[in-house]
């Protein structure tokens, strides 16, 4: 972390062993270190200089428990110890099929620049997708010609039917479609919101579109800090429903962009300022994630492995990947899958170096 900044990551609620990393600058090789844990706060003195980090009141450490102090040259101080939370509520991860409620009144906001793209629009019939893959499963399940291979889906006028990363709509009810290709565009930024379906459906994704019910207003969201949530939010709802922790994000254009493998949905992110004079502090998440007051930050967030896929990269992997039947399909706009890669990377270089890779992956943790 940063020259006066110090991380926790942790998991579940349960008594564990979290890893910390104290800024190196407060590791001079040639002064005594002084490192204090109270329940409440770590600190770390050296030379006349004092980093101190407290935690939010929910998180308490174990000081008995701390081992494993070491320094690693580049890295700065390592430890570990225990630390306790409370339980997380059950409804921790808020998904679009809760929020989205039949006979309530909702507006659609394009996510970049929020021009509205569905206003005031109640729906009679709110229904789940069944998985992208279904069609292929059901070829496996039948001993006679796939009985549903001339079906389709189409929302009716009062319908919005929910996939993973998308949602369907009548194509009456959306006015912003491009008329020179299948794209649906922002009219006011001209960002891509989706795609038609057919000629009466059209394909909006979940990281592209805000939605709010009427009687509340827009507040923008970072665009950052909005694509990992909402990307975030699939891979935990996925892994609960499926069982299923690998995925391939791909592209409107087909391509594989990065493979994905969740680690677990259960980690709790803590990023404190602490009390040093320093102001070149760096956070995890840049600005989109400080906290708007206080000294502590507190996150939900999943822990992945991710391996890039662009140029070529990892291509026998990404093949392999995608033969899975056990390796989830997570489709997005290729420019999120762009936007997304980069958000992962700059939160793993963020990271020390010796914890930035597990085996030949990447290791990131993404907010929610």
């Amino acid at each position: 972390v940063g020259a006066a900044g110090l991380a926790v990551s942790a998991l579940s609620h349960q008594p564990l062993n979290p890893f910390l990393c104290l800024p190196s600058e407060a590791d001079p090789s040639s002064s005594a270190l002084d490192v204090s844990v109270a329940a409440d706060c770590l600190a770390v003195r050296s030379g006349g200089r004092s980093v101190a980090a407290a935690l939010p009141a929910e998180v308490r450490l174990a000081p008995s428990s701390t081992r494993g102090l070491r320094r690693l040259p580049g890295d700065g101080l390592h430890l570990r110890m225990r630390l306790r939370r409370p339980p997380p509520p059950a409804d921790l991860v808020h998904t679009l099929r809760q929020s989205l409620k039949p006979q309530k009144s909702y507006v659609f906001y394009c996510q970049s620049c929020g021009d509205v793209i569905v206003k005031d629009r109640k729906f009679l019939r709110v229904l789940p997708l069944p998985s992208e893959n279904w069609s292929a499963l059901v070829e496996e399940w039948c001993c006679h010609p796939n009985p549903f291979a001339r079906s389709t889906l189409h929302p009716q006028q009062d319908d919005c039917f929910l996939g993973d990363t998308f949602f369907l709509l009548n194509s009456g009810n959306v006015s912003h479609k491009s008329k020179e290709n299948t794209r649906v565009i922002c009219k006011r930024c001209r960002t891509m919101l989706g795609e038609t379906a057919s000629a009466d459906t059209i394909k909006c994704y979940v990281t592209e579109v805000i939605i709010r019910p009427s009687e509340e207003s827009f507040s923008p969201i970072p665009r950052s800090q909005f694509v990992q949530s909402m990307v975030a939010q699939c891979l935990v709802e996925l892994s609960s429903a499926k069982s299923t922790f690998r995925f391939t994000v791909k592209g409107d254009d087909g391509k594989i962009y990065i493979l994905i493998w969740l680690l677990n949905s259960d980690t709790l992110l803590v990023e404190s300022l602490g009390s040093s004079s320093s102001h070149g502090v760096f956070t995890m998440f840049g600005d989109t994630f400080m906290p708007s007051s206080g000294p502590v930050g507190t996150w939900n967030a999943v822990k992945v492995l991710y391996q890039p896929c662009i140029k070529s990269r990892n291509k026998d992997l990404a093949d392999a990947w995608e033969d899975d039947i056990g390796v989830h399909p997570l489709k997005f706009p290729s420019e999120t899958c762009m936007e997304l890669l980069l958000i992962l990377g700059l939160s793993t270089i963020s990271l020390p170096p010796s914890l930035r890779c597990m085996n030949s992956f990447q290791v990131r943790s993404s907010c929610y």
